[in-house]
């Protein structure tokens, strides 16, 4: 008999921050069928459920040792239904673009402008799931052309903090705009525009 099936959550929870894989596969049988209704019931198709369950796992196995969850049951809904929440997020922003696109004015673009207006997009995007204070630092920086002892001064902060914000949001950009896949994407894009 499986010694896991008689674990209470709180015990599979402490095996999988020892990077137990078996109290691992216990939680994912024990809980794949509820996740995915509500992200089905969240999201009306059957794919992007599945799609966002899978997320969750690996998300949860990925930061195995660093969760502390007192009710898994709990958590994992929440964390389906913060990611139905990012994937309608995506579809709305695909979609402006997409309608943005159709416009007569911008179908006249040429490909940099086109491919300009994606990166931006994307990059808003990035800078969007950044921590509050380090979101605020790359805009007052970036966008309105700050520097750093004047966003240091406007956030009531000091220029070493202001600094290390900018420098960790430039980090997570580079990280995320050097990933292949996203040319790919912006390839794609331009050719189906």
């Amino acid at each position: 008999m499986n010694r896991y099936l008689a674990q209470t959550d709180v015990e599979l929870i402490t095996s999988l921050r020892e990077d137990d894989s078996q109290a691992f596969a216990e939680i994912y049988q024990r809980y794949w069928q509820k996740l995915l209704a509500i992200a089905y019931h969240h999201s009306k198709d059957k794919i992007i459920a599945e799609e966002i369950v899978q997320e969750v796992f690996i998300g949860l196995w990925n930061r195995r040792n660093e969760l502390h969850i007192d009710k898994l049951s709990a958590y994992l809904a929440t964390a389906v239904k913060l990611s139905v929440f990012k994937q309608y997020v995506r579809q709305k922003r695909r979609n402006q673009i997409k309608e943005e696109t159709a416009d007569p004015l911008l179908t006249s673009w040429d490909e940099e402008k086109i491919y300009s207006r994606f990166l931006q997009q994307h990059i808003n995007g990035i800078v969007d799931v950044l921590p509050e204070k380090c979101r605020l630092v790359f805009r007052l920086s970036r966008e309105e052309g700050l520097s750093i002892p004047e966003v240091a001064q406007r956030m009531g902060i000091a220029e070493k903090t202001a600094e290390a914000h900018l420098t960790k949001a430039l980090k997570v950009l580079k990280l995320r705009l050097n990933r292949p896949y996203l040319w790919v994407l912006i390839l794609a894009y331009i050719l189906l525009s």
